[in-house]
């Protein structure tokens, strides 16, 4: 079982990651190629990935000696180029200080890792080359799709969170979970794991198992909710000294994303995508305020009711995803950036 302890301060500073991070959903694919209890759905796609995995990624299995491995590697970035720059940005001494941590009392250390320890270039340039080889492997096919999933999971949050707070959107991201007295409980099974680092499951086979409860504490450095649509475990932690906490999350409909050909995503993005989160008809509405419109004017173009387009604007408003002003007696409603930007994406 997992406790996420909150402070007044912290309910204040939850944020929802607006797009998908692409290093930690790397290291979620990894992890999963190494968890035999999800034969049944991951089996086939476990076994297409082991035999197209380059050899240049190899060396990720030995940054995670007994399973354990580097906190460096525990980034976010908005896109691959970030969260590389990222991982390569760590100061010298905690770099050292991390593989010395998870090649304590592991024998002997391979000689790209203790080139790596005194910040040699050429072992950077190794890591560099190894990480790149997995996500073009293992997500790069499948980015566009995870794009997608990831803004309907952030739509579907941002809605809970406007028409029934943020506690109902909590609980809502872990079903059976529950948040009283300030502390976010999650269910008993399955338990939280470590965060899963690059090739970790190349060497460990799986995740260690953490305590069977873990308390952890905010104490006013807010948390980062991300979802992750390869990782069916349970929730995965970056708990680091004066950041964050980071919570991962299993999203999505518990399959392996699969690459899509561009008719069959066009498809798709008719019939489901952003209108899968709002709604069809919420969907609808969103798509015309494109330019500023009435209550009235949106339920004429909408063929709805005016009551009707009344809510669905006050949801959407709720949500940040439309404005409402008021002149005298008239009420426009109109997207926000928000609202825009989610269009956009949606195609």
């Amino acid at each position: 079982m997992l406790h996420i302890h909150f402070t007044a301060e912290d309910m204040t500073r939850v944020r929802f990651t607006p797009r998908p991070s692409p290093v930690p959903e790397l290291h979620a694919a990894l992890l999963m190629l190494g968890a035999p209890h999800e034969g049944l759905l991951f089996g086939r796609w476990r076994g297409r990935l082991l035999r197209t995995l380059p050899g240049a990624a190899e060396p990720l299995a030995e940054l995670v000696p007994g399973g354990a491995a580097p906190h460096f590697l525990d980034v976010l970035g908005g896109t691959r180029e970030e969260g590389f720059a990222l991982i390569r940005s760590a100061r010298p001494e905690f770099v050292r200080s991390e593989l010395e941590r998870v090649y304590a009392g592991q024998g002997p250390v391979p000689p790209w890792i203790r080139a790596l320890h005194h910040g040699d270039a050429a072992a950077w340039g190794t890591l560099d080359r190894a990480q790149r080889a997995a996500y073009e492997t293992v997500l790069a096919p499948v980015w566009p799709l995870l794009q997608d999933l990831h803004r309907a999971e952030f739509t579907r949050y941002a809605l809970t969170a406007a028409e029934q707070g943020l506690a109902a959107a909590l609980v809502a991201v872990a079903p059976g979970s529950r948040l009283r007295d300030g502390v976010w409980e999650w269910p008993t099974a399955p338990a939280a794991r470590e965060v899963p680092e690059v090739g970790e499951a190349l060497a460990a086979g799986e995740a260690r198992e953490v305590p069977e409860i873990r308390e952890i504490r905010l104490d006013g450095r807010g948390l980062v909710l991300l979802p992750t649509f390869h990782w069916r475990g349970g929730p995965l932690v970056q708990d680091l000294p004066d950041r964050p906490v980071v919570l991962t999350y299993p999203a999505g409909g518990g399959i392996p994303p699969t690459p899509e050909s561009r008719e069959s995503r066009g498809a798709r993005g008719e019939a489901g995508g952003l209108s899968t989160a709002l709604g069809r008809t919420r969907t609808e509405v969103l798509r015309a305020l494109t330019e500023p419109r009435t209550t009235t004017g949106l339920a004429r173009h909408t063929g709805i009711s005016n009551a009707t387009a009344s809510g669905h604007a006050a949801a959407l408003r709720a949500a940040g995803l439309i404005a409402t002003t008021r002149t005298g007696r008239s009420v426009h409603h109109e997207q926000t950036p928000l609202g825009a930007l989610l269009l956009a994406g949606a195609g």
